[in-house]
């Protein structure tokens, strides 16, 4: 009996971990296959994808590679915090809706608690009367570590004056700064600052390095700032089965990633491919842009009888999460000018 694979859509805008990886990538992970090397990171190809980190951040730093950003999330916040901790993070974040849990899982029990803010973004105000509630309390969580999302759900960035606010709040309030990178690159390319003004400038203790998103295969990173807490990220790391014995193929990746500016240009392009999205959907009268365009992710509201013919044109996309008639759509390093201007004159034309 033979199998038929399913017909993948035609142009795919779900998310930027739909694409494939680039070529230097491959190239580099191939490479890496090649002859002999030391297992768990004593490997050539992982010394220098730490110096590259290193380089970027303008410091020495400690990297993990990992092979989700969930175990990025879930092992940090763990170092972070103890089980009878809380996590303030904005209440739409990733770890709060799509993790399933790791985070709790791997803190042996600290809460998540969410707080409101536009765009995603954590409100200052928010934060620092959550940062004070209940201090010392025996019957309650006690607040521990803030944890930043950059680029947030909705795409939005936060600035470097609000990240430098609200890491001025966690350090006088004694908690520890984590922040969500998984579109880092893309929140890099559109502010236009330095690796460093975005994090340990700003107060982050511990940064989840997202690359899978932005053209690597299977690697991200752990970037440690507070390296007093390095040793216990490695215990932990090894506990949950994220020390790689042939490590040197996610470091393969990550070098490769680092170099020449792969990982900011990918991130660019991916951002100019929404900005061409968002100005192209605003020009349409029956399609309704959500936010502002800041990275590579774009919420739009469309009617659901152009929706449901777009699904059957072969896009896809995010439509049934949010309110009726809200979509997603997410660009990538791949994602094309063409790709782009097809979505936009399928909408124009079912619009009108």
């Amino acid at each position: 009996m033979s199998i038929t694979a399913p017909t993948a859509p035609q142009r795919i805008f779900t998310s930027d971990n739909t694409a494939g990886a680039s070529p230097e990538i491959v190239q580099a992970h191939a490479a890496a296959a090649a002859g002999q090397d030391l297992p768990y990171g004593a490997d050539r190809h992982t010394v220098s994808a730490r110096a590259r980190f290193a380089e970027i951040f303008g410091r020495d730093v400690d990297v993990l590679p990992v092979s989700t950003g969930s175990a990025a999330n879930a092992l940090s916040l763990a170092a972070l915090t103890p089980p009878w901790g809380s996590v303030l993070c904005h209440r739409d974040s990733h770890i709060n809706t799509d993790e399933c849990g790791a985070p709790e899982f791997f803190t042996s029990g600290a809460k998540l608690v969410g707080l409101p803010g536009d765009d995603a973004k954590i409100d200052a105000e928010q934060l620092h009367a959550a940062a004070s509630r209940k201090i010392g309390d025996v019957h309650s969580v006690q607040p521990s570590v803030v944890s930043i999302t950059q680029a947030t759900e909705t795409g939005a960035l936060y600035t470097l004056d609000e990240i430098r606010s609200l890491g001025l709040l966690a350090k006088d309030a004694g908690l520890r700064v984590h922040m969500d990178g998984a579109r880092f690159a893309n929140a890099v390319a559109a502010l236009g600052c330095t690796p460093a003004e975005l994090t340990w400038q700003a107060g982050v203790d511990v940064l989840s390095f997202g690359a899978t998103k932005n053209g690597a295969m299977t690697a991200d990173a752990i970037v440690v700032f507070d390296r007093s807490l390095t040793q216990e990220l490695s215990f932990r790391a090894k506990r949950a089965g994220q020390l790689t014995s042939k490590m040197r193929f996610q470091s393969a990746q990550l070098d490769a990633y680092l170099t020449d500016g792969l990982w900011l240009r990918n991130a660019a392009h991916a951002n100019t491919m929404a900005t061409r999205l968002g100005n192209g959907l605003k020009a349409l009268p029956g399609a309704e842009l959500l936010h502002a365009v800041e990275a590579n992710i774009l919420f739009c509201r469309l009617p659901q009888p152009v929706i449901d013919q777009l699904l059957t044109d072969g896009f896809a996309f995010y439509h049934d999460r949010w309110e009726p008639g809200v979509c997603r759509f997410v660009t990538s390093f791949s994602t094309t000018e063409h790709d782009v201007d097809a979505l936009l004159e399928a909408v124009g034309r079912l619009t009108t």
